[in-house]
């Protein structure tokens, strides 16, 4: 990577370490990766519409030794995890690995084939059936299934499937509350959530043993189209069974584990059992550094124990939507028990030390995973980690606050770091000191205390080009695979600006899958507050296949509602159109001029004030700074 250093000694040391501390001649997660290979793709390179979206030779130097500035740990689990390819699960069961972020498996049935979490892009996933049908023959796709409603288990489904095929009947099954947290995690909070995803997956860092090697969970995210075709089929209960193409399924909803909306499903004709995201390869994450809902390790370890005494007794393989498979009945018990003893540890122990009056940072510290479950691979922190998982159980049951009433209402960054600054004898003096911490290896706190600086004066080239050393430092030592994106991406940042968003989640398809509601809501959300405090409009729509809406801007405030509401008073504007002409003038994909000059939308009153309440909306921003002030 350019400007990158090389591995300081502590950082050698400490990585060397691991090296001897953890059984690295232990095989069977090669063994089990490699397993059931029937082929790779030719092509290397997939491509979109804008150039490349996924390179499969892009890891090829995860074949050489470990470097000083990678974790060992963390370069074992991303060799593992780049492999690329079409592989047998069991017969009748596929899955196509190191195309994306995400496994796309393939249930075959009487006539064509079941798909399962078409990965993030469509591109990506087109290429993935492609080789599955290179090797199986040219079967026709009979379903989709989406496991959960996060978008590298969905945004690839246009390149498997068509609204024809939709129209034709072929089914696309999804657990109960899906479309909802699918739209709304990638439009309300999307934004934000898509800049801080650059840094967690590392998309734009060069690869390489300076720069990503992985994101612990795949490697990283493909950055073509995402699409979505709603669900038409629910899964609203544990146990309910359903059959497509022959293909027989015992689903178990496991809401609020890894997502808001998932599901695991048994194939008992197979012995098999999907875990969707529920147990892989990894200590999964309670809050995801991109940010998310926090999920309850609770609630997590009881689907796994459901799942245990649902389905263990039946089942010969277990697989993912990430990572390999677990084959044997025994070690598939094995598997799942680990997992779900990691999360009740994790939660379990949490909640004794913060009743102990622990804050989230001293738990973090003090946290220790048992030694009998840190000896299996699959429960180290190669995506979720220990530190922040601990504190997102502390933020679940008590939120941000940790009691302390200096913490309450503390300066924000700035005017904190500015003051910090001077305290310390200014920028000066606080460089030469965090110099000499660099020096002797504490980049952890050279990270913290040049920060103060960089949100003092972020101009100042020599606090950039020492927080970037201490960053990528931190970096090159760290097990987790997003830990190292984050700070690596952050170096880069510093050194050459910022990177933006790779990858965009609120694509034109989810917009379009939100609920009319939710779209409103999406609008609600963009009100700038203090710009339209003394604004008071009212508008109503005339829907003329739907039920009216109404508008209200007041205080600041946009409330959307349908049919009679106490105190409404007269809209300054009717407009009536086609709910399909709305959804097009909410997005911007219309104007109110040119739907009425087509006939398409009849205005009662003043037909400026729907400009207005769109002159009061704010435009998010996908390059905020993260780094820096």
């Amino acid at each position: 990577m350019a400007g990158s250093s090389a591995a300081e000694p502590t950082v050698s040391r400490g990585n060397a370490e691991i090296g001897e501390r953890f059984s690295f001649d232990d095989t069977q997660d090669f063994e089990d990766a490699r397993r059931g290979f029937v082929g790779t793709a030719e092509e290397r390179v997939v491509r979109g519409d804008d150039g490349e979206v996924w390179d499969l030779e892009a890891y090829g130097f995860l074949d050489r030794d470990c470097p000083p500035t990678a974790n060992p740990s963390l370069w074992r689990q991303s060799r593992l995890a780049a492999q690329h390819g079409l592989f047998e699960v069991t017969e009748g069961i596929y899955q196509v690995r190191g195309f994306d972020l995400s496994n796309m498996t393939i249930v075959e049935g009487d006539r064509g084939v079941l798909v399962i979490d078409p990965l993030i892009s469509m591109e990506t996933a087109a290429a993935a059936l492609a080789l599955y049908r290179r090797h199986r023959g040219d079967r026709p796709v009979t379903g989709v299934l989406y496991t959960h409603s996060h978008v590298d288990h969905f945004g690839g489904v246009r390149g498997v499937l068509s609204d024809e095929d939709v129209a034709a009947g072929v089914p696309v099954i999804a657990p109960e509350g899906f479309l909802e947290h699918a739209v709304s995690e990638n439009v309300y909070a999307g934004t934000a959530m898509g800049r801080r995803a650059a840094y967690m997956y590392g998309a734009a860092l060069p690869t390489g043993e300076r720069g990503q090697i992985g994101a612990g969970l795949g490697q990283t995210t493909s950055t073509g189209t995402t699409t979505l075709i709603p669900p038409t089929l629910y899964v609203t209960h544990t146990g309910q069974t359903e059959t497509v193409d022959g293909i027989p399924m015992v689903f178990q909803l496991t809401p609020g584990t890894e997502a808001p909306a998932e599901l695991n499903i048994h194939f008992p004709n197979h012995a098999a059992l999907c875990m969707a995201e529920n147990a892989t390869r990894t200590l999964h994450n309670l809050l995801t550094l991109r940010g998310a809902q926090v999920r309850n390790p609770h609630v997590w370890a009881h689907y796994l124990t459901e799942a245990i005494q649902l389905f263990a007794p039946h089942v010969d393989v277990a697989f993912a939507s990430h990572h390999w498979p677990t084959w044997g009945r025994d070690r598939v018990l094995t598997f799942l028990s680990e997992q779900r003893d990691l999360y009740a540890y994790l939660h379990d122990q949490t909640l004794r030390m913060l009743n102990e009056g622990m804050t989230p940072l001293e738990i973090a510290e003090a946290m220790r995973v048992p030694p009998a479950l840190e000896r299996a691979w699959h429960t180290h922190g190669y995506y979720g980690s220990v530190s922040h998982n601990t504190k997102a159980v502390y933020q679940h049951y008590l939120g941000w606050f940790d009691g302390n009433p200096a913490h309450l209402w503390e300066h924000p960054p700035v005017e904190a770091a500015t003051r910090y600054v001077d305290f310390m004898g200014g920028a000066d003096t606080v460089l030469r000191r965090a110099r000499e911490s660099y020096a002797s290896g504490d980049f952890r706190w050279v990270a913290q205390v040049v920060n103060h600086v960089l949100f003092a004066d972020p101009d100042n080239a020599e606090a950039r080009a020492l927080q970037a050393d201490a960053l990528e430092q931190l970096g090159y030592g760290s097990e987790n695979g997003t830990w190292r994106n984050f700070y690596l991406t952050g170096a880069l940042e510093l050194r050459e600006g910022p990177v933006g968003t790779p990858t965009v989640a609120a694509s034109p398809d989810i917009m379009r899958a939100l609920p009319l509601t939710q779209l409103l809501d999406s609008l609600a959300i963009r009100v700038d507050g203090p710009r339209s405090w003394d604004a008071d409009l009212a508008i109503r729509f005339r829907l003329s296949d739907g039920d009216p809406v109404s508008l209200r801007l007041r205080n600041g405030v946009l409330i959307h509602t349908a049919g009679p509401t106490p105190g409404e008073r007269t809209p300054d504007t009717e407009i009536t159109l086609s709910e399909t002409d709305l959804r097009a003038l909410l997005l911007g994909s219309a104007s109110l001029a040119d739907l009425a000059a087509e006939g398409r939308a009849e205005i009662t009153g003043d037909p400026d004030k729907l400009a207005e309440l769109f002159g009061y909306l704010s435009a998010p921003d996908p390059d905020f700074a993260i780094v820096t002030p």
